[in-house]
C-alpha cells in the first residue's frame, strides 16, 4: 500500500488527492496533506486526509512525494527535509515549474529519484492535460506517476528540456483559452445577445470544437474547412482575425511564458 505526501496543498495538490481517492489509485488515509495553515485543511481531515505542517514527518513515512509549491518556495522546503531522504526507495515527483530533476538532486543526493509533472487547473474536474518528464527515473517509476496523473486527466511523457514549453502550452494555456472564450462571448454581446446567453454559447462551441479533435483525431484546417464556404461569413471572420494578428498573438504569447517559465526558480 503505497503512501502519498502531496507537499503543498493548494489547488493542484489537492485537485490530484481527491482524483486519486476518486479513481480508487488508493485511499484517503494513506495521502499526507501538508500546509502551513492546517486549519484549511479541515475539511480534507473529515474526509480522511492526513493533514499536517510538518514537512518533515510528513515525508519520513512516504513512498511518493509530490511537491506542489511555488518555484520561489522550493529550494527551503527541499534542504528541511533532505536530511531524512532515503535515496533508494522514495519517488520525488515535482509539479513546480521551472525547476529541473537535476536542481532537486543537488539538494536531496543524486540518487534520488525524481520526475516532472506539469498539469493544469482543469485536474479539478479531471481533465488536466499533464506532462511528465525525468532525467535518470527508471522507467517503472515514470510509468507509476504516468497512471498516477492519468487519474485526473491525460498524460503525455515528453523529454525534460521541453517541461518549460509544456508549461506554456498547457498550464498558461488553459489562460490563453479562457481569454478567448471570453473575448468570444463579448463580440456576441456586440452582436445582441445577453452576456450570460453569449457566455454559454461561446464556451460550448469552445467545448464542441475541442471535443470535436479529440474524437475525430483530424487536423483543425480540416475542420475549419468544413464550415468556410466560398465568400461566405466563416472565412471573412477568420481573415479578419488574422489580419489582426490573432493567430500570431497567441503564438509569441505562448514563446514569452515558455520564456519566463524557465526562469522562475532562480527569481
Amino acid at each position: 500500500m503505497k503512501r502519498i505526501t502531496i507537499i503543498g496543498t493548494g489547488n493542484i495538490g489537492l485537485s490530484l488527492a481527491k482524483g486519486l481517492v476518486k479513481s480508487e489509485f488508493c485511499k484517503a488515509e494513506q495521502i499526507t496533506l501538508t500546509r502551513r495553515n492546517i486549519k484549511a485543511l479541515s475539511h480534507e481531515s473529515q474526509l480522511g486526509f492526513v493533514v499536517t505542517d510538518n514537512n518533515v514527518q510528513a515525508v519520513q513515512d512516504a513512498d511518493i512525494i509530490v511537491f506542489a509549491i511555488l518555484p520561489q518556495q522550493l529550494r527551503k522546503v527541499l534542504e528541511e527535509i533532505a536530511p531524512v531522504v532515503k535515496d533508494s526507495d522514495q519517488i520525488f515527483v515535482s509539479v513546480v515549474s521551472g525547476v529541473s530533476c537535476l536542481d532537486i538532486k543537488e539538494v536531496l543526493g543524486q540518487g534520488t529519484s525524481v520526475v516532472r509533472a506539469m498539469p493544469n487547473t482543469a485536474i479539478a474536474i479531471g481533465q488536466s492535460m499533464t506532462c511528465i518528464a525525468t532525467d535518470t527515473a527508471a522507467p517503472h517509476i515514470v510509468k507509476e506517476v504516468e497512471v498516477m496523473f492519468e487519474t485526473v486527466g491525460a498524460v503525455v511523457v515528453i523529454n525534460e528540456d521541453l517541461m518549460t514549453s509544456a508549461t506554456a502550452l498547457c498550464a498558461c494555456g488553459i489562460a490563453f483559452f479562457l481569454r478567448a472564450i471570453r473575448a468570444a462571448s463579448q463580440g456576441g454581446v456586440e452582436i445582441g445577445f445577453h452576456a450570460h446567453d453569449a457566455l454559454k454559447m461561446a464556451v460550448q462551441t469552445a467545448k464542441g470544437a475541442a471535443d470535436l479533435l479529440l474524437q475525430t483525431q483530424t487536423h483543425p484546417e480540416s475542420e475549419i474547412d468544413k464550415v468556410t464556404s466560398p465568400k461566405g461569413c466563416t472565412i471573412a471572420g477568420l481573415n479578419e482575425m488574422e489580419h489582426h494578428g490573432f493567430s500570431s498573438a497567441f503564438i509569441k504569447g505562448i514563446k514569452l511564458s515558455a520564456q519566463k517559465a524557465g526562469g522562475l526558480y532562480n527569481e
